[in-house]
C-alpha cells in the first residue's frame, strides 16, 4: 500500500490524489494514479471541472478530465502486454462503479483499499462478482 501512496503522489486531481499498483506473485506488474490522458492538460493548471459544476463525490464518473488510477493501471498493463489476469490491485482509495466494472472484467483476483470511497453500486457489484475486496 506504501508503494501506492507513492505513486499517488503523482495525481493532478485537485479533488483526490489516488493511485494503485497491481501486483501478482509478489511482483509489481503496473501502476497508476488519476490525472489527464497524455497530452491534454491537468486539472492542476486549469481548475476542477467537478467543482465548478458542484458535482459530489461518487455522481456523474463522466465528468472529469481525469482517468481514475485503477484505469490507468490496466491501461499500463495493456499497453505493455502484462497479463494481469489473477493479480492483486492495492489502491489508495476504493474504486469507483466504472473501476469496479474493469477490474471484474480484467479478472483481477482481489482488491485491497485503505480509504472508503461513497459509491454503493460498485460495493453491490463486487459482493455480486463473489470478488474480495478488503479495507486495509
Amino acid at each position: 500500500m506504501s508503494i501506492a501512496e507513492l505513486v499517488a503522489e503523482r495525481s493532478t486531481c485537485l479533488r483526490r490524489n489516488v493511485g494503485a499498483v497491481i501486483v501478482k506473485d509478489k511482483r509489481i506488474l503496473a501502476t497508476g494514479y488519476n490525472g489527464a490522458p497524455s497530452g491534454i492538460v491537468h486539472c492542476d493548471e486549469v481548475g476542477c471541472l467537478r467543482e465548478t459544476l458542484k458535482i459530489p463525490a461518487g455522481e456523474r464518473h463522466e465528468i472529469c478530465r481525469g482517468i481514475h488510477a485503477e484505469q490507468n493501471a490496466i491501461i499500463q498493463a495493456a499497453t505493455f502486454g502484462v497479463n494481469i489476469t489473477g493479480g492483486i490491485i492495492y489502491t489508495t482509495h476504493q474504486p469507483c462503479f466504472i473501476c469496479t466494472k474493469m477490474l471484474i472484467n480484467a479478472h483481477v483476483s482481489k482488491i485491497v483499499f485503505k480509504k472508503e470511497y461513497p459509491d454503493e453500486l460498485a460495493i453491490g457489484m463486487l459482493k455480486e462478482a463473489g470478488m474480495p475486496f478488503v479495507k486495509i
